[in-house]
């Protein structure tokens, strides 16, 4: 039986149908799957694959984005074993409700070789995405020696520091404030001699320096403007003392009634003749002076007059009562006023000129400050606390051969030591020594890398042994040693070894206490040594160490 021709147009237009609605199927899947890439991916290329040695080359990561996804680029000093020279900025590119990021690095390497860059981590909303690896080819720099005449390598030059003569000034700065502070003495000390001479003895006795200092009390006019108290206060503080100055007992530091009594027994036994009337009229005026000053008491203003009278009579009643001839009295008072008056002048000749030095070198370093900076200051006059050590910049820097790179507060200094570098052991091919501060400071930095010609001669225990004895050398007493295998969470090993010792401060004459750790490494032919030290009660110390320690790296030595 043949097929019908309508059955064939059929089955025909079936598959066609059918043929349609999976290629729609298809391009919709496609297109789901595109817009999904398109809005989480990843893209990376580098503008070369072969460079001379330390020359740069750039990597680029391109990622495509929706405005709200959250990016975090690849951070390090080093990718692989090529090292980052520069981290450039983001830059970002919008297309409607989409973004692009581009972020650059600059990388390179300083030995030649076959590299691999690695696959780099881009972290989309916490979502790992990879970038590609490239390979890197580093060539060496062609040196023509035919055309070119080819020399011995020359020995290095030691090239002195310019001079520098901030010294000169800070002594003559030095020289100029001890000249204005002795002009300032002298000064001072000339005027008060003229008004010594003008002057001569104010006081010829003490009931004259007594009666004159009442009659100051009366022109302030205090219980007139209602301080009675004061005015009471100063009052029996007069008579006081007049009658410690010629009685000789303690009136300034006893009670009323111990002052009365005292005074009785002395009236008796120096036979001054005043009258008992005389005594308990002075006796009621201190009563009433304990009264004002103590029970708030206010007489009248015709008691206040009162009062002021009976202590008039009674010093003049006393003064002449006394049995001292004038001669006497004279000489004493006057050499005790002579005394009081001299101390009173030094004391102003010392602390008037050390007042105006003192302002002056305050304006001089305020200046510095301004026009040189706070690390001009800190570096050649006040010193470097620990504390502004942890809050200023820091510098990181690799030193030595093999190198190892550390942040410090400050940039570590060269160990320039002819007698070191001219005497190397044979199978020691180079060494060199950076330091920050010394062992008395309350915070320094040793660090020393020495390349062997063949290989690490010793272990490194031997290495911490030797570091141990250098801190002797430096006057380390009562050495506690702790020592041990390093590893930091980075992978970096080594031996280490911690602990206390004491030093003597060549000024107090008395022991500090330190704390000391020491790390050593070994990579390649070489080992790298880390003296760090602090004293044992600095906190901010302690920080800058832990710091430093976890800056470490060694730079990698590529056979």
């Amino acid at each position: 039986m043949k097929p019908n021709k309508d059955f064939y147009s059929i089955t025909l237009i079936k598959m066609i149908l059918s043929h349609r609605a999976k290629s729609r199927c298809l391009m919709f899947l496609f297109s789901l799957i595109s817009t999904i890439s398109f809005s989480q991916s990843i893209t990376s290329s580098v503008d070369s694959t072969q460079i001379k040695i330390g020359s740069q080359f750039n990597l680029t990561i391109k990622a495509n984005v929706s405005k709200t996804d959250k990016v975090v680029f690849p951070d390090g000093k080093l990718f692989g074993v090529l090292e980052v020279l520069e981290s450039y900025p983001i830059d970002s590119i919008k297309s409607n409700d989409k973004l692009e990021l581009i972020k650059k690095y600059g990388l390179t390497q300083f030995d030649s070789g076959r590299y691999v860059l690695p696959k780099l981590a881009v972290l989309i909303n916490n979502k790992t995405f990879r970038t590609d690896s490239f390979a890197i080819v580093v060539n060496d720099v062609v040196v023509d020696t035919i055309k070119q005449q080819m020399f011995d390598i020359k020995p290095i030059i030691k090239v002195e520091k310019p001079t520098s003569y901030w010294w000169l000034y800070a002594i003559l700065i030095l020289i100029g404030l001890a000249l204005i502070g002795y002009g300032a003495y002298y000064f001072i000390k000339k005027r008060q001699n003229k008004k010594n001479e003008a002057e001569a003895i104010l006081f010829a006795s003490p009931i004259e320096k007594a009666i004159a200092e009442l009659e100051v009390l009366e022109k302030k006019s205090l219980w007139q403007k209602g301080e009675t108290k004061a005015y009471y206060s100063e009052l029996t503080d007069i008579t006081r003392n007049y009658i410690e100055e010629v009685i000789e007992i303690p009136a300034m530091e006893s009670t009323s009634n111990e002052l009365f009594d005292a005074l009785k027994v002395s009236v008796r036994k120096k036979n001054i003749k005043i009258s008992a009337d005389t005594l308990a009229k002075f006796k009621r005026v201190m009563e009433t002076s304990d009264l004002v000053k103590f029970a708030k008491s206010k007489p009248l203003d015709f008691e206040i007059e009162n009062d002021k009278n009976t202590i008039n009579t009674f010093l003049i009643s006393l003064d002449k009562a006394i049995p001292r001839t004038e001669e006497e009295t004279e000489n004493l008072f006057a050499e005790e006023l002579k005394r009081k008056k001299e101390r009173s002048q030094k004391l102003q000749r010392i602390f008037i000129p050390l007042t105006l030095v003192g302002i002056i070198l305050s304006i001089i370093l305020v200046f510095l400050g301004v026009t040189k900076g706070m690390d001009f200051l800190r570096d050649n006059i006040i010193g470097h606390s620990t504390k502004s050590m942890l809050e200023d910049e820091w510098v990181t820097s690799d030193y030595g051969d093999p190198a190892i790179i550390i942040s410090t507060p400050k940039a570590l200094t060269r160990n320039t030591d002819a007698r070191i570098l001219n005497n190397l052991p044979e199978n020691v091919k180079s060494t060199s020594t950076f330091f920050y501060g010394s062992i008395l400071d309350n915070f320094s930095v040793v660090l020393s890398t020495t390349s062997f010609k063949d290989s690490v001669q010793g272990s490194l225990d031997m290495v911490l042994e030797q570091d141990l004895k250098q801190l002797e050398s430096f006057g380390a007493k009562n050495i506690v040693v702790n020592t041990g295998d390093y590893e930091d969470p980075k992978g970096l090993t080594g031996k280490k070894s911690e602990g206390t010792f004491t030093v003597l401060d060549p000024i107090s004459k008395e022991d500090i206490k330190m704390y000391y750790s020491i790390l050593v490494f070994s990579q390649g032919t070489g080992i790298q040594e880390l003296i760090l030290v602090h004293k044992l009660e600095d906190e901010n110390a302690a920080e800058i160490m832990k710091r430093i320690v976890e800056s470490i790296e060694l730079r990698k030595v590529v056979k």
